[in-house]
């Protein structure tokens, strides 16, 4: 209403401005005097902007005439589409511009505007190349997801927007959460476009979702060829997808190409902790010790892990503690510093009850903060030098309160995983999970930690409760040396006892 009341003022304005200007001229005295061929032509102020007015438009009108001429000329040339060019330029024009002001509503996040002007622009133009896309995007910010499917399957039609239009529903079909329609929209995608990097991100992220290793490689290896990956990587997550082709290589069903997967990984990363164990578990079923020894010393030479330790001893698994002492001197003089050398030492030595060495082979790891792990480590080599409850116990509510040290936790989401995977099960990242300390710390139950007193001292009690009824129930000891017997303190008399003897 406002607006539309300032509009008429405006006009009343313009007009009355206009009728003063008049007046003005047509008191002013003088004129413009035009001769001509011998003609002479006088016109006074206002003539002579009226004058002025009409050859502004007789000029415009000219060009105008001159351009439908030359449009004319073109269409008798054989250009079939220069007089609609003509008459349609206008029109274009208009259409060209709430295009660009539907770019910039969409640029904005003014949905509903952008909306408009999409509409507007497809009336306009009626170019569906220019204006689908911008229909489907406004569409999809509005969210009328229908019309913006509809409108990307137009896109699909035409072979210059093949690609958009695909892309557009692999994208709302992951919205939708459809990761099979949309896994199959980005090899088509990919297809059509083998460089685009998002594309086959979103792939492999898909197959990778999908257990499709074998699709995961090629993808991976189209990634490497568009230099969107360096060969570092590029090995290290191929190895890993080898890995993942190789799950399973110590079922029966296990096949001779997982045993050799498994082979291939360790070869492309041998660095990586999951592909040493596996090979070296397939080259024991090969009855290759050896290459196994060799896999795993090298995989411990990059880094310490207890899954190293764990297939080291299955290389020969009906040998005494002793033995296996002996034989992992092998593998634990290569870091013989690193916590988990010295953690693995101790187990040993537990095992082969030489309790003393595993003390030593811990040293001063339990002064330095130690995980769960020592602790408990501790408490089996107090109980094995004959330590009391007491003790053990409190090593165990130490190991109950400690963190619990190295885990595979996700770079990305920060989960931790028992196992290692390459897809992490939380957040379905690929390649995320390595072998670190969490940084967060780990939540324990308030009420377990604060009852552990309560437990130690209970078992305290009932430890000096039996150690006082085994005192009771030993009997006094002879005295054998005669020197000691005046020491003895004689028996009081009883009332009933009879007279001694003469």
């Amino acid at each position: 209403m406002l607006w539309s009341l300032l509009k008429i003022l405006v006009f009343v304005a313009i007009v009355g401005l206009l009728a003063m200007g008049a007046g003005v001229l047509m008191e002013t005295s003088g004129g413009i005097q035009i001769t001509a061929m011998g003609t002479e032509v006088t016109l006074s102020p206002l003539q002579s902007v009226i004058a002025l007015g009409l050859l502004v438009l007789a000029v415009w009108l000219f060009f105008k005439l001159l351009n439908l001429l030359i449009a004319t000329l073109k269409f008798l040339n054989g250009d079939e589409t220069a007089l609609s060019r003509y008459f349609d330029r206008s029109r274009e024009k208009r259409g060209y511009q709430a295009l660009a002001d539907g770019l910039m509503a969409l640029a904005s996040g003014e949905g509903r505007t952008a909306m408009t002007m999409a509409h507007k622009a497809e009336r306009l133009l009626n170019k569906p190349e220019l204006t689908n896309l911008l229909v489907a995007q406004a569409a999809e910010m509005v969210g009328d997801t229908k019309k913006a499917s509809e409108t990307y399957k137009k896109l699909v039609t035409d072979q210059a927007t093949r690609f958009v239009g695909v892309r557009g529903i692999m994208k709302q079909k992951l919205a939708e959460g459809d990761d099979e329609t949309a896994r199959k929209l980005a090899e088509k995608a990919l297809a059509l476009k083998p460089r685009h990097q998002e594309t086959q991100d979103v792939l492999l992220k898909l197959q990778t979702k999908a257990q499709d290793w074998a699709g995961a490689r090629s993808t991976l290896t189209a990634k490497l060829k568009s230099g969107a990956l360096p060969r570092d990587v590029f090995k290290r997550r191929d190895a890993v997808l080898a890995l993942s082709e190789a799950k399973g290589i110590l079922d029966e069903t296990a096949s001779v190409e997982q045993q050799e997967r498994a082979i291939e990984a360790n070869r492309l990363s041998p660095d990586l902790v999951p592909a040493a164990a596996m090979a070296a578990r397939a080259y024991i079923a090969k009855g290759k010790p050896r290459a196994a020894t060799k896999i795993l010393k090298k995989a411990w030479e990059a880094q310490p892990h207890p899954d190293l330790a764990h297939a080291f001893a299955e290389i020969v698994p009906d040998e005494t503690a002793e033995e296996r002492v002996k034989r992992f001197t092998a593998l634990t003089r290569i870091h013989p510093e690193h916590l988990e050398t010295r953690l693995i030492l101790a187990e040993l030595n537990i095992v082969a009850e030489d309790f003393p060495e595993a003390r030593r082979a811990l040293g001063d790891v339990v002064e330095k903060g130690a995980d769960a792990r020592a602790y408990t480590l501790m408490a089996a080599i107090e109980r094995g030098e004959g330590a009391s409850d007491a003790v053990v116990q409190g090593w165990l509510a130490k190991a109950l309160n400690a963190p619990r040290g190295p885990q595979w936790v996700c770079d990305n989401c920060h989960d931790i995983q028992a196992e290692w995977a390459p897809v992490c099960p939380n957040c379905h990242s690929f390649d995320t999970l390595s072998w670190q300390t969490p940084k967060t710390p780990e939540i324990a139950t308030a009420t377990g930690v604060h009852m552990l007193p309560l437990i130690v001292g209970t078992l305290e009690d009932r430890s000096d409760m039996a150690e006082d009824a085994e005192i009771e129930d030993i009997p006094e000891p002879e005295i054998v040396d005669a020197s000691m017997a005046d020491q003895v303190p004689e028996e009081p008399e009883t009332e009933d006892a009879g007279p001694k003897p003469a």
